[in-house]
């Protein structure tokens, strides 16, 4: 029927053109369908892949993060520094579950994904959670045994390692699903060109019934896509047609067709190029340069800079880091605040500016032979996890076009974790750069503790072993720096360093003391002897003397004893015995020994106890009476007249929380001592806690003392986990007020380290009377000479003493009260005098001797059967805890320290002397 249609050439040509048309139609239908599944297919990788390498990168930051924290606590103690810890443990178990749920598809990523997993897991078991839990409980020495062995450096490096590898795989499989996009790009090309051939092959059918002119057009439009479909073919030619029909239609949508494709891959390729450039830049600075260098050509840009967020709360500034091509002198500001222009409101917006038509721009694009003004302004924020982290600001002399724009939009989505990566990398830096200023001065702490054992060593050649075994710890000590050095990390060797040399003073101020002790024990003896004058050969001022040598002796005495109680107060040496503490026997026990003083001096003495006082506490009683009578002497010390007060309550609320918030659920005591004594100035009082510090030159002269007492109460009351309070005015008293908390969760006995060294100082110098107390000192020896001479007239004492100063003293002392004395240099001479007789009553035995010493000579004594219970009172000059069970473990009866107070070895021997005359 068709056949019999006449069809005029116009309506074919009409009928032609339709049929082109719907064909072209058809045809930009099925590659616009291509197109947007290739673009949709393209930025899924995009989106999907970088997402996938950006959760590895984040699980990495995490662990290290948490590995950072966890040394960064057991380095300083403090807790802050678990934040970052704390936010890892949660943070990468999120980025770990996502990161599953990408690779839910690949069972051989999921393998390695788990595997990481329990890495990590493994190392928070092995190494992070175990080596808080030391830190915590002060632990140190299963911190250092943690990372001598490495428990969590292998887990650490595996893990490194399995996520490096994941991350290479997922970058190979990123470029597989490129290469494949590239094919199907390069499928789809071919099929447009063939379907673009189709439709010139069925067009130059129809058109060949018309003018040659439109045979001319086609021909053109062929020859084109021919030169841009042939091996070598330039993707950025187009096709320019002449007229203004279908036939141009075609090739502008050939022409955008081309152009979206160019314009997909130059985004893509430029951002995967920007991705790989931050690879292994570890400075802000050489990022932010490298970023405009590399970016500024993509762009067009002929100018460039860059700005990063510094600060913290309201001191946050946007500072410049970097420029692109910009010229000698500076131009706009350095920095802004959030908020400030439009760097700063692009920060607080998060949005970009672009900007058209700047010429007044203060920027000049500087050229070899001139300036140019830009044209078009660019300002864009960079963001992580929210947060704007940078803004970057691109200035042209063109415009910016969409695909500018495209391409930032692609990379500020990632670069932003490129920032805080480099960042976190500059704080590792930057702590292994204080780790090695910490290694410095701890080298310069050694040098000087070198110097000062020289120097000692110059000062007093009795001292010489001390010193070779203090030069033989630094160089130990400079062993354990080099390390340190090589380490960089293993910072509590600082703190172990500073240990030891509190331990080497306090070392040498015990050897010290007993060195000190051991002449002044003739001091006291023979002074004593002198002060009594039983014999009456001295005059009242020669009296008078010895008593004076005997004063200072026991004040000397007192000195060593406070300089050995801040000593082991210092080195953590203090056995604190916590038990019930009776409140109201507090002020019974301070008026038996400071009513005598109140009297002699003329003084009132209150003691009261409120109703409101807990009725018991615990605490160590016998540090805080130890802190009350340090106070009340010093009150009596510096009150002339008036009075002297003890008042005992329950402390206020507010103080407690105010001075010790961590008590404010407890039972907190007050006790006030308050004098109207002489004061104490504003500006002084502070310096008096100090050691050796009294209010001025003019009280020690008057008042006498060593300004250790203060000190020893201040450091004490830190101990009790209490406070010190002073209130005064010069001329109208001082006001001490105690603060004392009760510790009922603490041990009874609570030993500060495991080296326990007994307080015998502190309580040595509580036992020697004050200068301002009245004496009984002087009826002790009437009494003594008249209850103990029968007994004493007569009997043989075996002394065994190498210090001559010591035997001479002794001896007389003995033989004042008719002793028959036998003295033996060494615990050898002592043995050969018993083998030889064994009619002594009564052993006295010195512990450190030469060729023998005082443990040894007991031991042999209690061997031979004619001496097994001869009585043995042992005397030493040290002042350790153990020293009393050793001597008794090794055969002594009984057990004296030196300085020793005649009266009481006068005790001791007519005890034991009467036991043997009762056998």
């Amino acid at each position: 029927m068709l056949q019999n249609v006449k069809l005029s050439i116009r309506t074919k040509i009409l009928i032609g053109y339709f049929l082109v048309i719907c064909c072209l139609g058809t045809s930009i239908i099925i590659v616009s369908d291509r197109i947007s599944s290739l673009q949709d297919e393209i930025e899924t990788i995009a989106s999907r892949d970088l997402e996938i390498h950006n959760l590895i990168t984040s699980i990495r930051y995490n662990a290290i993060n948490m590995e950072s924290s966890q040394r960064g606590f057991v380095i300083t103690g403090d807790e802050s520094y678990l934040t970052p810890y704390m936010n890892g443990l949660t943070e990468w178990e999120a980025n770990y579950n996502v990161l599953a749920r990408y690779l839910d598809g690949n069972p051989d990523f999921l393998a390695q994904l788990e595997d990481i997993k329990k890495n990590i897991e493994n190392w928070i078991k092995v190494a992070g959670e175990p080596v808080i839990r030391y830190k915590k409980n002060n632990d140190n020495q299963k911190i250092i045994e943690s990372f001598a062995n490495d428990d969590g450096k292998a887990y650490i490096d595996q893990l490194r390692v399995k996520l490096e590898n994941l991350r290479q795989a997922q970058i190979r499989l990123t470029g597989d699903r490129i290469n494949e996009l590239e094919n199907k790009n390069n499928n789809l090309i071919v099929s447009l060109y063939a379907m673009l051939m189709l439709l010139s092959v069925i067009a130059f059918l129809i058109v060949s019934f018309v003018s040659g002119s439109i045979v001319n057009t086609i021909k053109q439009v062929v020859r084109t896509i021919k030169d841009i479909d042939s091996p070598g073919g330039d993707l950025t030619q187009r096709i320019q047609v002449a007229t203004r029909d279908e036939i141009k239609d075609l090739a502008d949508a050939t022409n955008s067709l081309l152009d979206n494709v160019n314009s997909l891959n130059w985004i893509q390729t430029n951002s995967a190029e920007v991705a790989t450039m931050s690879q292994g830049v570890n400075d802000m600075k050489t990022l932010a340069s490298s970023f405009l260098s590399k970016l500024a050509p993509m762009l067009d840009a002929v100018y460039g800079q860059f700005y990063i967020r510094e600060g913290k709360g309201e001191d946050q500034r946007l500072v410049k880091i970097g420029d692109y091509a910009a010229s000698g002198d500076p131009v706009g500001n350095i920095s802004f605040r959030l908020g400030e222009g439009l760097i700063g409101q692009a920060a607080v917006e998060k949005r970009p500016f672009l900007l058209h038509s700047a010429p007044d721009h203060p920027i000049r694009i500087q050229t070899g032979t001139g300036q140019v003004p830009p044209q078009s302004i660019l300002i864009v924020p960079v963001e992580f996890e929210g947060k704007v982290t940078a803004v970057v600001e691109f200035a042209s002399v063109g415009s910016f076009t969409a695909a500018h724009l495209k391409l930032l939009e692609q990379i500020e989505s990632y670069f932003g974790v490129t920032i805080n990566n480099v960042a976190g990398r500059m704080e590792v830096e930057r702590l292994l750069s204080e780790s090695q200023v910490l290694t410095e001065e701890l080298q310069v702490q050694t040098e000087e503790l070198q110097a000062q054992s020289e120097e000692m060593q110059m000062q007093q050649e009795e001292m010489r072993m001390t010193t070779e075994h203090l030069e033989e710890q630094n160089i130990y000590a400079e062993q354990k720096t080099r390390e340190l050095e090589k380490a960089k990390a293993e910072l509590e060797v600082y703190s172990e360093q500073l240990e030891l040399s509190s331990q080497y003073k306090s070392n040498f101020l015990a050897n010290m003391s007993h060195e000190l002790r051991t002449p002044l024990n003739s001091i006291l003896i023979l002074s004593q002897i002198l002060s009594e004058n039983e014999n009456k050969t001295l005059t009242a001022e020669e009296k008078g003397y010895a008593e004076v040598i005997h004063s200072s002796g026991s004040d000397l005495l007192m000195l060593i004893d406070d300089i050995l109680d801040l000593s082991k107060i210092e080195a953590g040496k203090i056995v604190l015995t916590i038990d019930e503490v009776n409140v109201s026997e507090i002020p019974e026990h301070m008026k038996l020994g400071f009513v005598p003083v109140a009297e002699k001096k003329g003084l009132d003495f209150k003691l009261s106890v409120a109703d409101s006082a807990p009725s018991v506490i615990y605490t160590d009683g016998h540090r805080l009476q130890q802190i009350l009578k340090n106070l009340l002497s010093n009150a009596f010390k510096f009150t002339e007249k008036g009075s002297v007060a003890l008042a005992v309550r329950k402390a206020d609320p507010d103080s407690v929380k105010r001075y010790l918030p961590s008590h404010v659920n407890n039972d907190v005591l007050e006790i006030r001592v308050t004098d109207t004594g002489i004061g104490i100035p504003k500006e002084k009082q502070q310096l008096i806690f100090e050691a050796f510090q009294q209010v001025d030159g003019d009280t020690t002269r008057q008042y006498g003392g060593t300004g250790l007492g203060l000190s020893i109460c201040s450091e004490f009351m830190k101990l009790l986990g209490g406070r010190i309070l002073l209130d005064s005015e010069v001329q109208l008293g001082s006001t001490f007020t105690l603060l004392v908390p009760s510790l009922p969760h603490l041990q009874k006995e609570q030993l500060l380290l495991d080296r326990q060294e007994v307080a015998a100082a502190s309580e040595a110098a509580l036992s020697v009377p004050d200068a301002s107390e009245p004496s009984t000192g002087a009826l002790a020896p009437q009494e003594e000479s008249e209850f103990a001479c029968p007994l004493f007239k007569g009997k043989k004492v075996l002394l065994a003493e190498d210090d001559s100063r010591n035997v001479f003293a002794l001896v007389k002392a003995l033989e004042s009260k008719e002793f028959i004395v036998t003295v033996a240099g060494n615990g050898k001479e002592c043995l050969d005098i018993l083998q030889k007789s064994t009619d002594f009553d009564l052993i006295l035995m010195d512990i450190m001797m030469p060729v023998m010493d005082g443990y040894e000579a007991m031991k042999a004594i209690r061997r031979l059967p004619e001496t097994a219970d001869k009585p043995i009172i042992a005397l030493t000059a040290k002042a350790m805890k153990n020293d009393r069970d050793k001597c008794l473990l090794a055969g002594a009866s009984d057990y004296i320290s030196k300085p020793i107070d005649m009266d009481q070895l006068f005790s001791l021997m007519r005890v034991w002397l009467t036991k043997q005359v009762g056998q």
